[in-house]
């Protein structure tokens, strides 16, 4: 059969074509629409060819990827040394995590990327949202912590790796998310105290980096439990990020609920739904639609910031990387290509928290409002 006619025939391969051809007409006028534009892309296509050859050559051409610390001490860094990552892999992605267990914190990042998934399908009602959202990080807590159906009980103290950073993020969305939501709407109260008390609180987060926060968690906030009836070093740390988190998602809702206009509340109360209908109804799934972008922007920080626990004893994923180098003098030497790896790590883990936002927006403006509400 003819290709063109199988594809649609003559105008759909001719409409292929206009497409491809207005692609490239944007992407130059992009790149060199005015000399300003020309002048930065040549010198970024100029830079590129210069370095390039170079990187490529020390990266792949005359790297040692088998852990062998002879043959890579033996290059000289005239090329890298992908051994480490190989040798250390498992130390830097599951910290010091029992070994014979270690399928447990495999399957709890494997259930929070799961969950994340489900989330940005688009497609899935308010509760199914709300639980790939909140069981997945509850799931994980109990696969990790050990100790039912025959697991040993692991202490928080030997979680980290990669689980433990997503165990932070999503977490921390999980629980920041609707305390946002709340915080947000109680800023917008008739009740000027709990207006009052809230902006404080709000514009105290938002006044303190999050290291500081991490610090009164781990060091003040046992000042007020009994003695020996404080909380876990994870729990405080989780607390304090939640609060954090959630501070800076209340601005981004309350942004949200402020641009929304007056005349879909009103024509909803003409139908006949009480105020609480019209927001869970008709406004909130709105206003998150609209929002989408700034929460991943505020995903993407968290899942940077989770790098800061190490100050307080946990190692998360960049924390292992240095207990995995710390007591290895023979490969700590290899120290950037280790690094190199962690950083890839968080690149796929950010591209694919934008990813997830943007298909979830795409998903739920083309089904429509994601709810609608009863008859």
């Amino acid at each position: 059969m003819n290709p063109i006619l199988q594809h649609g025939g003559p105008r759909t391969a001719a409409r292929k074509a206009g497409g491809g051809l207005a692609d490239l007409k944007r992407l130059r006028g992009a790149l060199f629409g005015d000399p300003l534009n020309a002048l930065l892309s040549l010198g970024v296509l100029a830079l590129l060819a210069w370095s390039l050859p170079a990187l490529l050559g020390w990266a792949v051409l005359e790297a040692q990827f088998s852990p062998d610390v002879n043959a890579c001490e033996a290059l000289g860094h005239r090329g890298a040394c992908w051994g480490v990552v190989v040798e250390k892999a498992r130390f830097i992605l599951l910290g010091r995590y029992p070994a014979e267990q270690a399928w447990c914190p495999i399957l709890a990042a494997l259930l929070i990327i799961g969950g994340w998934l489900g989330t940005a399908s688009g497609r899935l009602p308010g509760v199914a949202v709300a639980a790939c959202l909140l069981l997945p990080p509850l799931l994980a807590c109990a696969l990790l912590g050990g100790g039912f159906a025959g697991l040993e009980a692991v202490p928080t103290e030997l979680w980290g790796g990669l689980p433990l950073t997503l165990l932070l993020t999503g977490a921390g969305l999980a629980g920041a998310l609707p305390l946002g939501i709340a915080i947000a709407y109680g800023r917008r109260s008739s009740l000027p105290l709990l207006r009052a008390l809230l902006t404080a609180g709000v514009e105290l987060a938002r006044g303190i980096p999050l290291v500081a926060a991490l610090f009164m968690a781990s060091f003040m906030l046992p000042l007020f439990f009994p003695e020996g009836g404080g909380l876990d070093m994870l729990w405080r740390v989780l607390i304090a990020i939640v609060l954090f988190a959630a501070a800076y998602l209340s601005e981004i809702v309350r942004g949200g609920l402020q641009a929304f206009p007056d005349g879909q509340r009103d024509g909803a109360a003409a139908l006949g739904l009480t105020p609480w209908q019209t927001e869970r109804w008709i406004v909130l799934p709105q206003v998150l639609r609209q929002v989408a972008p700034s929460l991943a922007n505020s995903g993407i920080a968290l899942f940077k910031d989770t790098s800061l626990v190490t100050v307080v004893s946990l190692y998360e994923l960049t924390g292992s990387l240095g207990l995995a180098l710390a007591g290895d003098a023979q490969w700590r030497p290899f120290y950037l290509e280790a690094w190199l790896f962690i950083a890839a790590i968080y690149w796929v883990g950010c591209s694919l928290i934008a990813r997830l936002a943007r298909l979830a927006t795409r998903s739920a403006r083309a089904a429509g409002t994601p709810s609608s509400p009863p008859p």
